[in-house]
């Protein structure tokens, strides 16, 4: 939904309502006020009885529960029932496919819990795929089959930080989201790494430093990384997609791989437009959830206490806008105490995940806007 400002220069509407609950009735409750904030925007505006449409979320990790909770997920898919389609929540696979579907159901997320299947949009092995035109960063990208084919979706994301993109919303779980980890003929170079692989150089392991507690090795998703009888690090660079999981985690800070984070941030946009050019105009819908604000992606292997209250729930058909009104309520926070940020030196601009991860993030956004996905002027319509 698009209006103009005086300047003539397009407005894009951005439902939101507050996490905080002041009233002790269910409508005051998130789940009520998320069914409010659907029914606002009028999903029949998208969405045709009969249609099929994706449920996209991340289903998280083992040991990584901070997710989009499944009673969001199964109001999300109320609302849809409620119009007449026929709605699947998927996401595509980051590890083996079987346990991935585990990884989900102990999460919460399964038919039950969420009221529709619970499908692999890329497949149990991660190969089912169609090549996308992506654009002069990428080339091509593998999107997931079923989110190139589906005629619609709703895309639900849990805000919070992200080891390499800094901030990770609605574009990271498009892009990285919506395209496979694999393709069947020419791997992971087409898939999701090609986006960490832009620019990205070899990994370099200190021996001298490393303190041979191999959470590097337990955390790659790929196993590209081995300990030789116990204590010789062993990299595996045509599997490796440089991820930057192994950085991340090693406290002795025996690892290191050099990387360009502009062009990883503008290939997350490129990667998404790839993603949203495979469906019509007004038929992708984007709820971000602005709960348990962790440090980290839910694809690691656990979740650190938030950094942020809780802000609440936004709802918009433009994916730049929702972001920027997502980045704008969070710099109007302030440190969660005893998180990773508690007692930290913060900017003025009250940027949290920027002074965290130390990552220009909103170049994904900027470059999302430059590409035609939206516009970073918006309207907040609070519910």
């Amino acid at each position: 939904m698009k209006e103009e400002d005086i300047s003539g220069k397009a407005v894009s509407k951005v439902y939101f309502s507050s996490a905080r609950a002041l009233k002790w009735k269910y409508d005051d409750s998130m789940p009520g006020k998320l069914e409010r904030l659907l029914r606002e925007i009028g999903l029949a505006n998208y969405f045709s009885p009969k249609e099929w449409v994706a449920v996209k979320t991340h289903f998280g990790s083992e040991g990584a529960h901070r997710v989009v909770r499944p009673v969001f997920l199964r109001k999300v898919v109320e609302g849809l029932k409620s119009i007449g389609v026929r709605p699947c929540v998927v996401d595509t696979v980051r590890i083996k496919g079987l346990d991935y579907l585990d990884v989900a159901n102990q999460n919460g997320i399964n038919h039950l819990s969420v009221g529709a299947p619970v499908v692999l949009a890329d497949g149990l092995y991660g190969k089912d795929n169609i090549m996308v035109k992506a654009g002069e960063i990428l080339g091509e990208i593998a999107v997931a089959s079923l989110i190139h084919d589906i005629p619609a979706m709703v895309v639900c994301s849990h805000v919070k930080g992200h080891i390499n993109s800094g901030y990770a919303g609605a574009i990271k779980n498009v892009a990285m989201g919506g395209v496979s980890s694999s393709h069947r003929h020419c791997g992971w170079k087409c898939g999701r790494g090609a986006m960490h692989t832009i620019g990205e150089g070899d990994l370099v392991w200190d021996s001298e430093k490393c303190e041979l507690c191999y959470q590097c090795a337990e955390v790659c998703p790929l196993d590209a990384i081995v300990f030789e009888e116990g204590d010789e690090l062993v990299w595996d660079g045509n599997t490796c997609w440089r991820c930057g999981r192994c950085v991340r985690v090693c406290q002795s800070e025996a690892i290191t791989m050099p990387g360009d984070d502009e062009r990883f941030l503008r290939s997350l946009a490129e990667a998404a437009k790839a993603v949203l050019s495979t469906f019509e105009a007004n038929k992708v819908l984007y709820v971000n959830f602005l709960t348990e604000i962790q440090p980290e992606c839910d694809c690691m292997p656990m979740a650190d206490v938030p950094v942020i209250q809780d802000k609440g729930i936004l709802v918009s058909d433009d994916i730049v806008a929702i972001e920027q009104a997502s980045i704008d309520i969070l710099k109007k926070s302030v440190p969660l105490p005893e998180s990773a940020m508690a007692g930290e030196n913060v900017p003025s601009d009250g940027d949290i995940l920027l002074a965290l991860h130390k990552k220009d993030y909103i170049i994904q956004v900027v470059e999302a806007e430059r590409l035609g996905l939206g516009a970073t002027n918006y309207d907040v319509v609070e519910i």
